[in-house]
């Protein structure tokens, strides 16, 4: 019995051999353990493993400077001032038109020509009776001189008591009468030619002229047209073409009624053109219509171009800013800008953190002028680029989720 006590207390080797195994495999279950720790602390200060951040981000554009000097934004269009639908005094049928639309025209320029064959042949006619007229005075003129010279003949004849005083008064008599047919034969001569002026005046009717330099909006006749000035008729055309003067070009915005004391004539303005979005015209208050459109509670506002452009045309859409002040040079230009909010001062610098992917990096920027919310930039980032508003907490390399809006 005390001997297999004894057995009981014996360690057997197998059950020796695991107890060691067990206790060498600690150290490196430890440092593996510690090894991990090491790497998620590396991954997390790269931010590999980072949790995400939801984020709310911008774009970098260009803006102009006035945007932010803008104390009204009105929308209008582009209308000329000085138009016309040209057409003839006279009623005919339309035989030669030598323009079309587009085309550019000086005051003066024969546009369109109508049948002139009753009104050229009145001409004619009216010419030849002024130079029947003319012939008629320049007879008269010389019987007149004729008598003149028996007159003072029989004067002297009379005074030395050769002729007797009925022949001086047949001749005397002769004489004025000749007076008279020259003043008759005279105007004669002056009623021809005022016929005269007025065939001409109906011949030159018949060619329709520009009134004043501008371009051809419209065609609205054409050859075999009855042009009338009254359009009495279906198809008669009252007006052969419409002109638009381009240098009277003016936006006519409309302002609403509570906001028109923010505006006075004079005031400069920022205009932009929907047709041109890549291009700014300075303007200025021309004139504030005092009319107020009942229907929409508006304000009639002119503003005319300082810039003008070959592009501009009748009835383009405008947006206009009215402005605290007059432009300079310089701010004539657009500017690379950024919402001010994305920026993060640092040991004197500028940083902001650019969107890529689903990360942020780290950019230092160089800034110039304040343009009202927005920071003028100068280098470091381009137009189109993204950046994080409100950065705070944000590393370079940190994983992000854009804040859907």
């Amino acid at each position: 019995m005390p001997s297999e006590d004894l057995n009981k207390l014996k360690i057997d080797k197998a059950d020796k051999k695991s107890v060691t195994a067990g206790r060498k495999k600690k150290p490196f279950i430890i440092g593996a353990l510690v090894t991990l720790v090491i790497i998620g602390a590396i991954l997390y200060r790269a931010g590999i493993i980072a949790p995400t951040s939801t984020v709310d981000v911008t774009t970098v554009s260009l803006i102009y400077p006035s945007q932010s000097l803008s104390v009204l934004n009105a929308s209008g269009y582009i209308v000329a001032q000085r138009k016309a639908a040209v057409a003839s005094k006279m009623t005919g049928r339309l035989t030669a038109l030598m323009v079309e639309e587009g085309s550019l025209v000086k005051k003066g320029q024969i546009l369109a020509r109508m049948e002139n064959a009753d009104v050229n042949a009145a001409k004619d006619q009216v010419t030849a009776n002024l130079a029947n007229a003319r012939a008629m005075l320049k007879q008269a003129m010389v019987e007149r001189d004729n008598l003149r010279k028996d007159h003072e003949r029989f004067q002297k004849l009379i005074r030395g008591g050769y002729v007797s005083q009925s022949e001086y008064d047949t001749v005397n008599t002769r004489y004025l009468r000749s007076q008279e047919a020259v003043k008759a034969a005279s105007a004669a001569a002056d009623s021809a030619a005022a016929a005269l002026a007025g065939a001409e005046a109906n011949l030159d009717y018949t060619l329709i002229r520009a009134p004043f330099d501008g371009v051809v909006l419209t065609k609205n006749a054409d050859v075999g047209d009855i042009v009338t000035p009254l359009g009495a008729s279906s198809t008669s055309k009252a007006a052969v073409v419409t002109l638009a003067d381009m240098d009277s070009l003016q936006v006519e915005a409309d302002v609403s009624e509570t906001s028109i004391t923010k505006i006075k004539v004079g005031q400069p303005c920022d205009i932009q053109l929907d047709a041109l979005p890549e291009k700014r015209f300075r303007g200025e208050a021309h004139a504030i219509v005092p009319t107020v459109d009942r229907a929409k509670a508006t304000v009639l506002v002119k503003v005319k171009f300082l810039d003008r452009d070959v592009r501009m045309l009748p009835d383009m859409s405008a947006k206009v800013s009215f402005l605290s002040r007059e432009l300079t040079a310089g701010e004539l230009q657009p500017r690379l800008a950024v919402n001010k909010a994305a920026l993060v001062s640092r040991d004197g610098k500028n940083i902001v953190y650019q969107v890529q992917d689903n990360k942020v990096r780290e950019s230092v920027i160089s800034i110039g002028d304040k343009l009202g919310d927005m920071q003028e930039v100068q280098t470091g980032l381009k137009p189109g680029d993204r950046v994080v508003l409100n950065p705070k907490g944000l590393k370079d390399g940190a994983r992000i989720k854009v804040a859907e809006r």
